[in-house]
Formats: structure tokens, C-alpha cells, sequence
């Protein structure tokens, strides 16, 4: 009885860490990684998008642009990704990068279709690009301003809201 009581704590407390691992999954293996915030500058990266098209972070430079990373595994950022949809379709002259975090492009070309999203993406199927911005926790957005400086980091914490990323995306516009 004690076995089969242990195996259902087991199996309970894993579920559990399956709810929280996109949030905070605790992966802090890379001590190269930092946790960069508002003030902050980009850090020399570059993605390849689903179109093809190659972005690096001094592409970005003279236009305000919105770096998303999500996993659609994560409960919160599926519930982020159709915010961000509506980012996108609202300010389409903006460059917007939604950028896995260890999630290959079958997946989330999948995804994609099933929720009808249509902003570009970059798959990686690891954690190299992520690091540079963050240690951990998903959705992660970065509102960045024409000089590659980030003005404003949403996290899960609360989720950010339409208006709260229009309001970003305003400010750093006026930088």
C-alpha cells in the first residue's frame, strides 16, 4: 500500500512540474546565461525565420521591434501567442520575432496552422539564443527601440496584455 501511495505522489508531483516547467523550469545548467532588462542592450544573435529571411540583432537597428520567446507547450504562452497575433497584424511595418526556446519547426509549424497565427517565427531546438537574453521562463517579450536598447521585458508574470505591449511599443517609439 505504502509503494502504491509513493507512485501516485510520484506521478502527482511530476504532473505538477509539467504545469510550471514553461514558466520556470529551473535550467540554470548554462551559468553563461543572464537575465537581460529594460536598459539593457541586444546581444549579437541571429535567427533564421520560417520564410528564410535571416534576422540578427543589426538588422533591427533604426525600427522599434517586439522579440518574443514561447515554447507551445507552455499553458502561458499559448495563451500569449494570439496577443501577440494581434501585435503583429496592428503593426506590420514593425520587425516581430516570436523565437522558440527548444522547439523544433514541424511542431510549431503545426501549431501555427491549428490556432491560424500568422507572425514569423524562428525555430531552435535549442537554448543557444534564448541564453543571451534569459536564464529561464517563458513567454518572454522584449520591446526594443531603434538603437537596440530594450525599453520594457514582459514575462508571465503577470501575462502581458494588448495594451500593455501597445503602450511599450509607443514608448519606445518616442525614444
Amino acid at each position: 500500500m505504502k509503494k502504491l501511495i509513493d507512485s501516485i505522489f510520484f506521478i502527482a508531483l511530476c504532473s505538477c512540474m509539467a504545469l510550471v516547467s514553461c514558466i520556470s523550469d529551473g535550467d540554470d545548467s548554462d551559468t553563461g546565461s543572464i537575465e537581460l532588462v529594460a536598459g539593457d542592450k541586444l546581444p549579437v544573435f541571429g535567427v533564421t525565420m520560417n520564410d528564410g529571411t535571416v534576422v540578427t540583432n543589426e538588422s533591427l537597428r533604426g525600427k522599434v521591434s517586439v522579440i518574443v520567446f514561447f515554447n507551445t507547450g507552455c499553458k502561458d504562452c499559448r495563451q500569449e501567442l494570439p496577443v501577440i497575433q494581434q501585435i503583429y497584424e496592428d503593426y506590420r511595418e514593425m520587425p516581430l520575432l516570436a523565437i522558440s526556446r527548444a522547439e523544433g519547426a514541424a511542431s510549431i509549424a503545426s501549431y501555427w496552422q491549428e490556432q491560424h497565427l500568422t507572425f514569423p517565427y524562428a525555430a531552435q531546438e535549442d537554448r543557444t539564443v534564448y541564453h543571451l537574453f534569459a536564464k529561464s521562463g517563458i513567454p518572454r517579450i522584449y520591446i526594443v527601440d531603434a538603437e537596440l536598447t530594450i525599453r520594457k521585458v514582459f514575462t508571465d508574470n503577470p501575462l502581458a496584455g494588448y495594451d500593455e505591449l501597445v503602450a511599450a511599443i509607443n514608448d519606445a517609439s518616442l525614444r
